[in-house]
């Protein structure tokens, strides 16, 4: 068992190049502890009656020792919580995480996120103010649009007719239970995680390229939570309502609707995608299509690094193949020196093989020549991890990254529009932005095989011209010194 532990936790292999942005996964579990034990203490004061529910919060802040702090580390821990989350998702994306043979991990990670998004919703309920009770009946009244049952579901969970007492304290058993739940689950990502090791900006995995855990990154770790305590202290003290809603100081009354209902800050692009739609079926359809579709990233990303690097050999292959023949032909004719020497020039660019041309016999012209053999000795692409790899690796990763940072654009401009009042603009930006989020999320997904398509066709253009004009795709050794004594004859 501690050895088991020390495998893990200590000795465990890590690429020595990984940056803070691998300090995103500490970070959130870090948050996790928090929530986990404020919420056991928060508990210990809570009511979960409609009656009491919300005085019973004002009882923590106001009367318990320390419970306003407790209470700020809570609510504003939820907020950074999804902070981290969004940007250890989107690491994961930007370095391409999720393909093989990590995909694994991803789809614990994402399951991960679905449950934490679940627990935070349920919590929100819990103060019982205004903004909790309408965003309990909105939310919970979209299952409604299930065939047949969508009632009798929506009665159910709410314990009656609408949102009450019933609706409150099953929602507290529930939000009390699933943190233990998501525990188990990070658990298990780490398991998953250690399995294939972790990955770096460069996307290696060799062994003698690594460290152990411990020191190195203990201290990396513990930096990066030195400056989340700064900024989270901070906004708990200074700024404790930055992420809270007005109306949700007042309690819930169900005679009186809020003029404009917003779910918390974490949830908006996923709203306004959900607003966008006039069909409610239509709308809850692609709101569950919005974060479904990032367990479907592996698939779509169906390509992994073999099979990309065996496709592009396949087409170096093939242009080998031309190339020996058009040797051939060059080898039956009188070609002048400079010329060949232009086509056959050596390039370091790009190496498919390497050929030695001897037996330089005078022709009529001193300033002629002709092959009259030729012996191909062919490397196995020798250079190709240094050339062809690192050619198509940065380029489909630059193409990659554009389109990542417009998705990035894209859903800020969904959780912008989620917050305004709905109104004929909203909703038409909103249905723009919905079409770009989910066509941008494809393009990333589609990346590999649009991009080898356009890889390949650019290598046979760039061939033709490099061996007729430049000599780009060659490394022909030709015995210059013979040709100089040739040239002096």
């Amino acid at each position: 068992m501690i050895n088991t532990l020390k495998n893990h936790i200590v000795t465990y292999p890590t690429p020595q190049n990984i940056t803070y942005f691998w300090s995103f996964g500490f970070l959130a579990g870090f948050i996790l502890f928090n929530q986990i034990l404020t919420g056991l203490f928060l508990a210990m004061y809570y009511m979960n009656t409609t009656d009491n529910a919300f005085d019973s919060v004002e009882f923590i802040m106001r009367n318990v020792n320390y419970g306003w702090f407790i209470r700020y580390l809570h609510s504003n821990g939820a907020s950074f919580f999804f902070i981290i989350l969004y940007l250890h998702i989107g690491k994961g994306l930007y370095y391409k995480s999720y393909m093989y043979p990590r995909q694994n991990i991803w789809y614990s990670g994402m399951l991960i996120f679905i449950l934490v998004m679940g627990t935070s919703f349920l919590g929100y309920v819990l103060p019982w103010g205004q903004m909790s009770f309408w965003g309990a009946t909105v939310i919970t009244s979209l299952v409604t649009v299930i065939p047949f049952i969508g009632e009798n579901i929506v009665n159910w969970v709410w314990g009656g007719y609408s949102v009450g007492n019933p609706t409150l304290m099953r929602f507290f058993v529930i939000h009390y239970l699933l943190p233990f739940i998501i525990l188990a689950c990070v658990m298990l990502h780490l398991i998953l995680l250690h399995i294939p090791g972790s990955s770096n900006p460069l996307s290696f995995d060799k062994k003698n390229e690594k460290i152990t855990f411990f020191p190195y990154f203990y201290f990396k770790d513990f930096f990066s939570l030195i400056v989340l305590l700064i900024f989270f202290i901070y906004i708990v003290c200074y700024m404790p309502n930055l992420f809270n809603h007005a109306d949700n100081y007042i309690k819930a009354n169900p005679m009186s609707t809020p003029k404009h209902i917003v779910p918390e800050w974490y949830f908006l692009p996923f709203y306004a995608i959900l607003r966008a739609i006039s069909n409610k079926s239509v709308g809850i359809i692609l709101f569950a299509i919005s974060l479904g579709i990032f367990f479907f990233l592996p698939t779509l990303c169906s390509f992994s690094s073999k099979a990309l690097y065996s496709s592009i050999d396949c087409i170096l292959n093939y242009l080998e193949n031309i190339t020996i023949n058009l040797i051939k032909i060059i080898s039956k004719l009188s070609i002048d020196s400079n010329n060949l020497k232009h086509i056959l020039k050596s390039s370091n660019t790009f190496v498919i093989m390497k050929k030695k041309i001897y037996d330089l016999k005078p022709v009529e012209y001193q300033d002629e020549f002709e092959v009259l053999n030729i012996e191909y000795s062919l490397v196995k692409f020798k250079n190709f991890n240094s050339n062809v790899d690192e050619t198509w690796y940065y380029s489909n990763v630059l193409f990659y990254r554009q389109i990542f940072w417009i998705l990035v654009v894209v859903f800020a401009a969904l959780g912008y529009i989620g917050q305004l009042e709905v109104n004929t603009v909203t909703i038409e930006l909103g249905q723009d932005f919905t079409v770009l989020y989910f066509l941008i999320i494809f393009m990333l997904g589609f990346t590999d095989k649009i991009f080898i398509n356009l890889f390949g066709i650019l290598v046979f253009l760039m061939y033709f011209m490099g061996l007729f004009f430049t000599g780009f795709f060659f490394n022909i050794e030709i015995d210059y010194e013979k040709l100089i004594e040739f040239k002096n004859l």
